[in-house]
């Protein structure tokens, strides 16, 4: 995700941080500040970053439980509305997309079971509703929050947790991309429910959190969808074939031209012999001029992409496709047969359901 870095690895994902967490980290730290002090400022500071290690620790609820189905987590991102496992692929088998959803939830119940045993059940109002943190009441602002965080993520707002239950049970009754259009619905209408109590209420952060559960729903829906349809598919259906290429000597000056003559946004680069040796990005290229490396040769900024065969189907092309611009298609010798990118996959796919 951009604008996040690493901070480390944990269970074998990469765990980062988004920026704009310390952003929401500063906000809430003056704020309390200026109208309590230094010393409720660096307590609720403590307490927001222990309420975010606990928002991990939720993620990795739904890490560990998926690796036990075989899927990888690349990498977890905290951000300033909670928390993000990457996933590589969510379980479409119902009963382990269940387990995986409820892991997350079950992690939060089991924090709050064990600090209630430990420190015994808030009895002071000011210890639920989380103001005036203090030393003696964090603890138990701490296990009210993480029950509220079970309880939150469970509401069927797909694709929070209860809205990937809610997926997962209709998959038993119809297909996966019904389900998923009518878990995504759901999800869309109680996010505007929330956005419309965020703003009667005044709160910000959960009109964010509706905007986002509105985006994500959709977006998923869309993924869903995409990738029903890419199952009957191959690479050699989505592949680009009328393309130019550059050599790895050629200066960038050559590419920059190349770019405003062409409507390509990528370039395959090919040795003498037309093997792929790499393809050059227009982002690469841009980044080159603007350092004033016009003489730099395309060898030297060119990056590698993952390749395929005309027979892989295009859903695999499209989980190899991942973070990289581009999917080469090469013959068996190793020579460029055509290309594929997010857009033109996505262009088939409109095709695709048109003539369905």
């Amino acid at each position: 995700m951009s604008w996040s870095f690493p901070i480390g690895r944990l269970f074998g994902s990469q765990l980062r941080v988004h920026v704009t967490f310390f952003l929401l980290l500063a906000f809430i730290g003056a704020s309390t500040w200026s109208e309590q002090g230094p010393e409720a400022a660096l307590w609720t500071i403590v307490f927001v970053l222990l309420l975010f290690a606990c928002v991990v620790a939720h993620e990795f609820g739904h890490a560990l439980m998926a690796r036990r189905f075989g899927i990888r987590t690349p990498d977890v991102t905290l951000l300033p509305i909670g928390g993000l496992a990457r996933l590589e692929r969510m379980p479409e088998n119902p009963r382990q997309e269940i387990l995986v959803a409820l892991a997350g939830p079950a992690v939060n119940v089991v924090i709050w079971a064990v600090l209630t045993l430990l420190i015994g059940a808030p009895t002071e109002t000011e210890q639920l509703t989380g103001m005036a943190i203090t030393p003696s009441t964090l603890p138990s602002q701490l296990a009210t929050l993480n029950l509220i965080l079970a309880v939150f993520n469970l509401v069927p707002a797909f694709p929070m947790d209860g809205g990937r239950v809610l997926r997962a049970v209709l998959s038993m009754f119809t297909d996966r991309v019904r389900a998923t259009r009518i878990a995504a619905g759901a999800g869309q209408f109680v996010a505007f429910l929330m956005a419309l109590t965020g703003l009667m209420s005044g709160n910000l952060m959960l009109v964010l959190i509706a905007g986002f559960i509105f985006i994500a729903a959709g977006g998923e829906s869309a993924d869903v969808a995409m990738r029903d349809v890419a199952r009957k598919l191959m690479a050699r259906d989505a592949m680009i074939t009328e393309y130019e290429s550059l050599r790895p000597e050629d200066p960038i000056a050559l590419a920059a031209t190349t770019l405003i003559r062409t409507t390509q946004h990528e370039f395959p680069v090919l040795d003498i012999e037309g093997h792929l040796a790499g393809f050059l990005t227009r982002e690469a290229l841009f980044h080159a001029m603007a350092e004033g490396a016009a003489d730099t040769r395309v060898g030297d900024v060119m990056t590698s992409v993952p390749a395929a065969a005309l027979t892989d189907g295009l859903e695999m092309i499209l989980e190899r496709m991942g973070t990289a611009p581009t999917v080469a298609v090469l013959d068996a010798e190793g020579h460029l047969l055509g290309y594929i990118t997010r857009e033109n996959v996505g262009e088939l796919m409109v095709i695709a359901n048109a003539r369905k």
